[in-house]
């Protein structure tokens, strides 16, 4: 199975290319999203991409959006037999891969929810003992686990990375009603996820959420709870202190810092053991998802 890097549809005019989603105008209130198979770490796409990741992104994602209540999503329709023409001509590029979603005004923060002292948000410890500006306690571990989850937004950059802010940075750019309902809502769907995965033995360390406007509402967009956008460990092998066995990118980014690549110039491909091994992690991940919601 080769990786789909690329998605052309003709005829029709690709109104975004982001790190994995394509987006197409349908019509005047709806866009279509497609996840491809292309990964990125680091800000930078690799010249190779996971065979069917695109695929597992977009079936995990749909999966929360139709369990998740705490707040409306964008998703219109995932059934690709809906789709209108000419997308419907094209089972080969959008099957299983595609949604049609509202249109919606993008509030331009990732909010993201951390249970537990990994990324950068362990970088930031280390060097101010805090994250985001939120004062921690001395002495924590890689990994450990927060006495309470955290809210911490980052702003949305069109080039290069996202940067990790203080709430009062979104406070003074969106105002405190707004700044404090996506607090709440991030937390909320953190919480909800996270007591789920833990009864199939997942622990969800993090997650980024992303949240629009449509006909005056808040909306949940974009993806949710993937291992794009989430970082999901191995409970029976979790300990604080150490790198967690994940079922994540983490992994590639793990393999990234062995590697005598820079992170600035042009990233090699990544080897065929590396891409099969994520492969694996991706499918294992979506099993205990789809486990929750079968059941």
């Amino acid at each position: 199975m080769e990786p789909l890097l690329n998605v052309k549809i003709p005829g029709v005019k690709k109104k975004y290319s982001g790190k994995v989603r394509d987006l197409y105008t349908v019509d005047k209130e709806h866009l279509l999203i497609v996840s491809t198979d292309r990964i990125s770490a680091f800000d930078h796409i690799f010249p190779n991409g996971i065979p069917g990741k695109g695929i597992i992104l977009n079936k995990i994602s749909n999966l929360w959006f139709k369990n998740i209540k705490a707040i409306k999503n964008h998703i219109v329709e995932d059934n690709f037999s809906n789709f209108p023409k000419p997308f419907s001509d094209y089972p080969e590029l959008l099957k299983d891969r595609a949604v049609i979603v509202r249109k919606a005004k993008r509030i331009d923060f990732e909010c993201i929810a951390r249970g537990y002292l990994i990324g950068t948000g362990w970088k930031d410890y280390r060097e101010t003992g805090a994250v985001c500006g939120i004062r921690l306690p001395e002495g924590l571990k890689l990994a450990e686990k927060l006495a309470a989850p955290l809210f911490t937004p980052a702003t949305k950059e069109d080039a290069g990375h996202d940067i990790n802010v203080p709430v009062d940075v979104m406070r003074a750019k969106v105002g405190d009603e707004l700044a404090y309902r996506l607090g709440e809502i991030t937390l909320r769907i953190y919480e909800y996820a996270r007591d789920l995965l833990d009864q199939q033995g997942i622990i969800l360390a993090d997650t980024k959420l992303e949240f629009g406007f449509a006909d005056n509402e808040i909306i949940l967009i974009d993806e949710v709870l993937t291992p794009d956008s989430s970082r999901f460990w191995d409970k029976t092998v979790y300990q604080a202190g150490t790198s967690p066995v994940s079922y994540d990118k983490q992994y590639i980014r793990d393999y990234l810092e062995t590697t005598t690549w820079d992170k600035n110039s042009p990233p090699p491909p990544l080897p065929d053991d590396i891409v099969l091994r994520t492969q694996e992690k991706y499918r294992e991940i979506i099993s205990r998802i789809d486990a929750i919601f079968s059941r």
